[in-house]
């Protein structure tokens, strides 16, 4: 582990190391300085001791032979032998990375009975597929399919692996990562090639989503990113496509650090996420009593109820409903913002939406630049007159 250190045998305790530590991490203790917990190793000390008394001292890195690795892999997530859209999704997007890298697309599947939805995997842009099959590998296990990936990569070496930012993913992919000591960006928004490099560019938003950060791996393999559903768009299907299968042999089953008792089914908000039309409330809905007029409309419209995070903060949504950076991303045809202020964090959320309604009674609300018809007033009095006006139209 890095450590910095104060040569007591040269240190006049002169004092110009603490006007240059940006962290007040130093302080004089019988002439001599002395470096607190706080300190963050930035440098900026050594470079100002004029007697040369603080040196920091760096651990060996070994860096390993990656000219071994090559090809992107995905990792096609599925429950009770149904992909989830994700894995389709990241299978378009790793197609046009391969592209850059003249490589090809792998997805990586793990389940119980799963051999018939191989050829999925292939229609939607997959060159090879990997697949384990049995009864043990029925549920997603953090630890089992982690062990198992973790073998896997060994072997077979790919320099990139997607996967999706499922409540699974979150948890597998820290678990790949940290073992093989590589790195790991997550809920990434962009994913592009530096060709020269043979780098993948991950971009997320960073600093509560003030900024996007562009995230490289260049020492270590694989290069590791999760991917939010809907942040891509998936290919069209092919069925006529041809790839190349492989089943693996399953080892001996592997034992759990935990042990499965049962299964509860919550609302887990995939309606949410597939919804071709939502309506989403803010605090501007005034109180929870009001997300009623909000859930009518949506339901005239045959579409999913949402919410911006304060709402759920509030205790007036569940968590599944949340869309934003800290929430689901929804990319539906028809998005209606009803008394939500548009805040940057929300916006991440919203993904490529064809025509987005807002309504809120602030002119200068952030959430009118994102919308394409936009109505200035109480979403509570106009609410029902849009949704009595939509249920006029369908009695005609």
């Amino acid at each position: 582990m890095n450590n910095i250190h104060v040569l007591e045998n040269k240190c006049v305790g002169c004092g110009l190391c603490l006007s240059q530590c940006p962290f007040g991490a130093i302080h004089i203790e019988n002439k001599k300085a002395v470096i607190s917990s706080a300190c963050t190793m930035c440098g900026a000390c050594i470079n100002s001791c004029k007697f040369d008394a603080i040196f920091l001292e760096k651990d060996e890195v070994e860096y390993e032979d990656i000219s071994n690795y090559k090809g992107i892999w995905v990792f096609a997530e599925q429950k009770n032998g149904v992909l989830k859209e994700v894995v389709l999704e990241l299978l378009g997007q790793a197609k046009n990375l391969a592209k850059d890298l003249e490589v090809n697309v792998t997805a990586v599947f793990l389940g119980e009975k799963i051999e018939t939805l191989v050829n999925k995997l292939i229609a939607y842009g997959a060159d090879e597929v990997l697949y384990m099959e049995a009864d043990w590998l029925k549920d997603c296990n953090e630890h089992i399919y982690g062990e198992i990936m973790i073998d896997l990569i060994n072997v077979y070496k790919p320099e990139i692996i997607l996967m999706g930012a499922t409540s699974y993913g979150r948890s597998l992919a820290p678990y790949i990562s940290s073992t093989l000591k590589t790195g790991l960006t997550a809920d990434c928004t962009i994913l592009e090639i530096d060709k020269e490099e043979r780098l993948l560019l991950q971009t997320r938003p960073a600093f509560g989503g003030n900024l996007m950060a562009t995230i490289v791996c260049p020492n270590t393999r694989p290069q590791m990113s999760t991917v939010r559903p809907r942040v891509f768009k998936a290919m069209n299907p092919d069925y006529t496509k041809t790839g190349k299968t492989t089943k693996i042999s399953a080892p001996r089953p592997i034992k759990s650090l935990v042990k499965k008792i049962k299964s509860l089914d919550y609302d887990s908000g995939s309606s949410l996420s597939d919804a071709d039309i939502i309506v989403g409330v803010g605090k501007g809905i005034g109180n929870k009593k009001n997300i009623e007029l909000a859930e009518e409309l949506a339901k005239v419209l045959g579409g999913a109820l949402g919410s911006s995070r304060p709402v759920v903060d509030e205790g007036w949504m569940p968590y599944s409903q949340q869309i934003g950076q800290t929430g689901k991303t929804v990319s539906p045809k028809l998005y209606i913002a009803c008394g939500i202020s548009g805040a940057i964090q929300h916006i991440a959320g919203m993904a490529e939406i064809e025509t987005v309604v807002a309504i809120n009674n602030d002119p200068d609300a952030p959430i009118f630049q994102s919308a394409h018809y936009k109505i200035v007033g109480d979403c509570v009095e106009i609410l029902p007159q849009i949704t009595a006006a939509i249920k006029s139209v369908k009695s005609i």
